[in-house]
C-alpha cells in the first residue's frame, strides 16, 4: 500500500502514531510512504500513483473515505490570508477555494510556512480562514479527509486505535520539525491543540456545505 504523507506539522500526531503502530505489526513491510504537499498528493491519488492518504477536501469528491481528517474548530493559524493582492498558494487547493467562497481577498498561505509567518509577524493583521468559516456558518472546517483507493479495511484497522490525546511526540521529532519549520517546539505543541482528526456529524455537514459552495464557484 502506497500511503501519501503530507509532511506538515498538522499531521505530526498521526505520523507519530502510524510510525509506532506499524513498527509493532507485520504491516510495516507492505506500506510505502510518498511525501509531498496537498495539491500534489491530490493529483497522485487521482492518477493512481498512491493508494491512500489525507486528501484535500476539494479533491475528495467521489473518493472512498474513512472518518478521519484535518479539522479546525476555531482559528488555526496555518491557513491564513495576508492582506494585499490576491494570490493562491500553489501547495493548496482547498484553502484557495475557501478564500473565494468566503469572498476574501489577499495572499493565501498554508502549512508550516503560514504558521511561521503568523508567529514572526505579530503586527500584521492576517485573516484566519478557519475562523472566518466558523464565524459565518458556526461549523468546523475540514481541510482534508483520509481517502483510499484500496486496502480500506487495513487502513481502518491501523487507524481505529488513534487518539490524539494519547500520542506523545518524542522530543527528537519535535526538535526536527521545529528546526525545519523555524517554529518553536512550544508553538508547535500549542498549534496542535487547534487541530482535530475525528470526522463526526458536524464535520460531515461542514464538508458537504463546503463542497456544495465549491461546486457553485466552479471548483
Amino acid at each position: 500500500m502506497i500511503f501519501a504523507k503530507i509532511d506538515f506539522i498538522n499531521l505530526l500526531p498521526v505520523h507519530v502514531y502510524l510510525k509506532k503502530r506499524i513498527q509493532s505489526s507485520q504491516i510495516k513491510s507492505i506500506i510505502n510512504y510518498k511525501k509531498s504537499y496537498p495539491s500534489k498528493i491530490n493529483k497522485k491519488l487521482k492518477k493512481g500513483k498512491v493508494d491512500s492518504g489525507f486528501i484535500s477536501s476539494i479533491a475528495s469528491r467521489g473518493e472512498k473515505k474513512l472518518d478521519y481528517g484535518i479539522i479546525a474548530r476555531k482559528d488555526v493559524r496555518s491557513v491564513i490570508l495576508i492582506p494585499g493582492k490576491d494570490k493562491d498558494d500553489y501547495q493548496s487547493e482547498t484553502s484557495n477555494a475557501l478564500a473565494k467562497i468566503l469572498n476574501l481577498h489577499g495572499e493565501v498561505l498554508i502549512g508550516d510556512k503560514a504558521l511561521k509567518f503568523f508567529h514572526e509577524n505579530p503586527n500584521i493583521k492576517v485573516v484566519d480562514l478557519a475562523l472566518e468559516w466558523k464565524k459565518k456558518y458556526n461549523l468546523p472546517f475540514v481541510f482534508a479527509t483520509l481517502c483510499y483507493r484500496k486496502n480500506g479495511k487495513m487502513l481502518n484497522d491501523i487507524m481505529k486505535s488513534f487518539n490524539k490525546k494519547e500520542v506523545k511526540i518524542p522530543q527528537y521529532i519535535l526538535k526536527e520539525y521545529s528546526k525545519r519549520s523555524n517554529v518553536s517546539g512550544k508553538n508547535i505543541l500549542e498549534y496542535l491543540k487547534r487541530i482535530d482528526y475525528d470526522i463526526k456529524n458536524a464535520e460531515k455537514k461542514a464538508l458537504k456545505k463546503f463542497l456544495t459552495f465549491a461546486k457553485q464557484k466552479g471548483f
